[in-house]
């Protein structure tokens, strides 16, 4: 019986025949420590002013939608139109539906979206048939083509016809609906 080993061509070329043990740097409890974890972004709790899985951080402030004399916050998307409604696949929550009166048709069934993409505002035009005109403060007035975004701020005016304005309000701080559990 032979001793000879088979024909390596890494081993050959490189001439390595032996096996090389290293000691871990720090102990195994302290090396788990060092591993990075990467977690998926969970949405905040506004109930509980806190943000993603209790982590600590405050829950984004959260921005408001004035529709005819209404105020809702934008926790979740708000389609606004005629007759809104929600779309066939939606992505994450489903959106908040607000019915505006158009007497003349001016405004589409499913109009215009508004929600708040983490700090900012965004307000999409939901291939509308008359457009949708958007005033920022300070600004000239902007008439979204269909389908296109724009990033609002506070006091930012959006038009969509037949009267009805929306106006884009301020972060509001949020109070805690419950009591905290001790």
């Amino acid at each position: 019986m032979s001793t000879e080993r088979p024909s390596d061509p890494w081993h050959d070329l490189h001439g390595v025949e032996d096996t090389v043990v290293v000691r871990p740097r720090t102990p195994p409890a302290v090396a788990d420590d060092d591993d990075t974890v990467l977690r998926a972004r969970g949405r905040s709790t506004p109930a509980t002013g806190q943000g993603p899985r209790g982590s600590g951080r405050p829950a984004p402030r959260l921005h408001g939608l004035r529709v005819a004399g209404h105020e809702v916050l934008l926790d979740v998307p708000v389609v606004v139109g005629r007759s809104p409604t929600a779309p066939r696949v939606v992505d994450g929550v489903a959106p908040r539906l607000l019915v505006v009166p158009s007497a003349t048709h001016e405004v589409s069934g499913s109009h215009v979206e508004v929600r708040q993409q983490g700090e900012t505002v965004v307000v999409t035009d939901l291939r509308s048939t008359n457009g949708t005109r958007v005033t920022e403060p300070g600004r000239v007035p902007v008439s979204l083509r269909q389908g296109e975004s724009l990033v609002a701020r506070a006091g930012t005016i959006v038009d969509v016809g037949d009267g009805n304005l929306l106006e884009i309000l301020p972060p509001q701080r949020l109070i805690p609906t419950k009591e905290p559990l001790l």
